[in-house]
């Protein structure tokens, strides 16, 4: 049996539509936004690659604040400003059916997706399911997807980890990726997810 591991130099996150149109449908709301939030700036402390979509914005809306502000503004003082990123606009529910995510997943040349969105049951699903064909190590931060309904989630995490997929949360995935107490973002990390 082969036990999949998150290693850090082989990560990139996938941040799934969590807009302005979507993000107030789902179960449990603030403490999705909470947790991305958390999970975003974890990740940029790692220096891990991100990378954001949007499901039609145009009726949908723009990703929420709190995740943009996670996405760019300083993490500590004195630090610059985090680059801007470019949401890839989708209108396909899986990113993978959107030439513009193929290329970028590809460039970044990383094989393990921590997997993040909304809805769980549909794009986020969609998404895992063509990324495991594709040859994808998927890690699915079950704390950081969501849907509608409670039952909706639940099949789609038995779905998403039946084909392949791990169930992880957040903090698991940053302290499995940081590995060490003696790293220099140890305290950083564990700044973050207090």
């Amino acid at each position: 049996m082969t036990v999949k591991r998150i290693k850090r130099e082989d990560v990139v996150l996938v941040v799934v539509d969590f807009q302005g149109k979507l993000l107030p449908a789902v179960r449990k709301r603030e403490e999705l936004e909470e947790t991305m939030v958390r999970l975003i700036q974890g990740c940029r402390v790692l220096g891990t690659d991100i990378i954001v979509t949007e499901q039609y914005p145009k009726g949908l809306g723009r990703t929420v604040p709190a995740i943009d502000a996670a996405l760019t503004e300083p993490l500590f003082e004195g630090e610059v400003p985090a680059a801007q990123y470019t949401p890839i606009e989708k209108t396909a529910f899986s990113a993978m059916r959107d030439a513009a995510f193929v290329e970028k997943l590809q460039a970044i040349g990383k094989k393990t997706v921590l997997l993040c969105g909304i809805e769980a049951h549909i794009c986020t699903q969609q998404l895992c399911m063509d990324l495991l064909e594709e040859g994808y190590n998927v890690f699915v931060i079950e704390d950081g997807i969501s849907s509608r309904s409670k039952h909706n989630k639940k099949v789609a995490c038995t779905r998403m980890t039946a084909a392949g997929a791990v169930l992880t949360t957040y903090e698991a995935a940053l302290y499995e990726m940081l590995e060490r107490k003696d790293s220099p973002a140890f305290k950083m990390i564990s700044k973050i997810v207090k």
